[in-house]
């Protein structure tokens, strides 16, 4: 059981973090796909709080609002525009980025993870230096060198960054459960996506041994860069600073993209949410959506898409 435990748990640090069928133009950097932003739709808010961007066709309109992949629990931060926007709203889209296990497919998600296991610590295959890192790591999150008993780099160090988010009380699910806890009191309809988790662990097992190093690199530098870069980039978010916001270490997403397929699953999610706002347009009002600031922004983005399309867009700054 506790065995089993321990494979689902990593299950779960490998999922925590994904980020958010029409043709939009191919992001330049198939390792980084939210790496290259639309410079256009960066602006600073005009109007208090986070920034939101707003998504027209004829008489219906989307309120997007822009949110950090992560940031510190228990954030406090400005919602009365939600608060505002929320009222009358026809639905609430949340980010498309949950992944889960069926009943028929839990055996071979459990086989896979337990393929990534090693009678070793991870440690004490890596290279001196990228060692020293790693230990000084894992050290600092109060994790023991068996816990990455790993033949796999990329899981070995979603893991690492797993457990020094929940060390540094830093979180994925906010603001989004907070926003979803907000619609469920106004018993809004709420739209959201669970992706299957079998095909995504596959994947990970494919990773080259460079991608997995480089996948390594990614997780140090956020547990390096400290707990102060994502408050950092959640208060610039919370001020309606766009770009600070976006100034925040990415070592997590990074890593992730590291795995075959990714590229794939990323261009999937942002496709799905361009269309369940695309959806939520054909009918008169409003609708309010969330999605995670890169997704949104980057070439090939959810806005993009959207632009691609033929709606309009306008800015935080047109707000």
């Amino acid at each position: 059981m506790t065995r089993t435990r321990h494979l689902l748990g990593l299950a779960a640090a490998c999922l925590l973090a994904l980020p958010a069928v029409a043709q939009a133009p191919p992001a330049p950097d198939p390792n980084d796909p939210d790496a290259v932003l639309v410079e256009e739709l960066v602006v600073t808010a005009r109007d208090r709080g986070p920034a939101w961007w707003r998504v027209s066709d004829g008489d219906s309109t989307v309120y997007v609002l822009g949110v950090p992949s992560n940031m510190p629990k228990s954030f406090a931060w400005d919602d009365a525009v939600l608060e505002r926007r929320l009222t009358g709203a026809n639905r609430v889209i949340l980010p498309f980025n949950n992944v889960g296990v069926g009943v028929l497919g839990a055996p071979g998600v459990l086989f896979d993870l337990a393929r990534m296991k090693s009678k070793t610590p991870i440690e004490e295959t890596l290279d001196p230096a990228l060692r020293a890192r790693f230990v000084a790591a894992r050290t600092r999150v109060g994790q023991p060198a068996k816990r990455y008993a790993l033949k796999n780099g990329l899981a070995a160090g979603i893991l690492l960054v797993s457990d020094y988010r929940e060390a540094a009380h830093i979180t994925a699910a906010d603001p989004a459960k907070t926003i979803a806890r907000l619609a469920k009191a106004r018993k809004l309809k709420i739209e959201t996506k669970v992706y299957p988790l079998g095909p995504i662990m596959g994947a990970a097992l494919r990773t080259s041994p460079a991608a997995q190093r480089a996948c390594l690199d990614d997780a140090l530098d956020e547990v390096e860069a400290g707990e102060g870069s994502a408050r950092r980039a959640a208060q610039a978010w919370a001020e309606g600073e766009v770009r600070a916001a976006l100034g925040g270490e990415r070592g997590y997403e990074k890593c992730l993209n590291a795995a075959p397929g990714a590229g794939d699953l990323d261009a999937r999610l942002k496709a799905d949410q361009a269309g369940a706002i695309a959806a939520a347009l054909k009918q008169p009002g409003h609708a309010v959506a969330v999605v995670q600031l890169r997704p949104l922004l980057a070439q090939g983005g959810v806005l993009d898409r959207l632009r691609a399309q033929g709606f309009t867009v306008k800015t935080p700054g047109e707000e």
